[in-house]
């Protein structure tokens, strides 16, 4: 029996050779792609990137070693590219009509974010890895700063324009606000978001950058 490029198996003669790729051509299959890259979020949140394999994604993927080659040649391309798939999908800038508004949504799904199991094991993980890993870092600083960027200098552009804000506010402040008590409270000190502390929070943020 022949195989496809994911190492299923196809079968042979006239009729099963209309079905097969082009000689040389690696069929992906995107439902295996898809269980990989979810796999390897399983498999950073259980055992770190330091002793994650590809043996350990494939096994968890339900896929043989060779279907993760045939797309990365190694973990960390391999997380590099899921890492850049997040950064990728982003997160859209809120619109609530006011600064205190937006910035308090920014927060909730930030938090929600950051609660998440998986979000709270693989972060500081790969945060780790990156010390030692520049291409990891750089992967990093787009998924986890430059794609918050955006959002934050939408929120203080929109604030420009209401007339809340003045215009020399820097929007890397402004996102400094949003994410670090979060971080810090969530992932370091791994406590609690108790009720009214986000809208407690909403209010210092944007006091802190200047709102009238």
């Amino acid at each position: 029996m022949a195989k496809d490029g994911d190492g299923t198996e196809s079968g042979s003669g006239p009729a099963a050779g209309t079905r097969r790729a082009p000689a040389g051509a690696a069929v992906l299959r995107e439902d295996k792609t898809a269980a990989i890259r979810a796999a390897v979020f399983e498999e950073l949140a259980a055992v770190g990137f330091a002793r994650m394999s590809i043996e350990g994604i494939a096994r968890r993927a339900g896929v043989g070693k060779t279907a993760v080659y045939r797309r990365w040649r190694s973990k960390l391309h391999l997380v590099l590219d899921v890492v850049a798939a997040v950064a990728a999908a982003g997160l859209p800038a809120p619109d609530t009509g006011s600064l205190r508004g937006d910035v308090r949504t920014v927060l909730e799904v930030a938090a929600r974010a950051l609660r998440h199991p998986m979000a709270s094991q693989i972060i500081p993980d790969l945060l780790a890895e990156a010390a030692r890993s520049p291409e990891l870092a750089a992967a990093l600083k787009t998924a986890l700063h430059d794609s918050q960027q955006g959002v934050a200098a939408a929120v203080v552009a929109r604030a420009v324009e209401r007339g809340e804000l003045p215009p020399d506010v820097d929007p890397q402040l402004a996102l400094d606000l949003l994410t670090g008590p979060l971080y810090w409270r969530l992932l370091v000190v791994r406590d609690e978001v108790p009720a009214g502390y986000l809208d407690a929070l909403a209010g210092s943020v944007t006091a802190a950058l200047g709102a009238d």
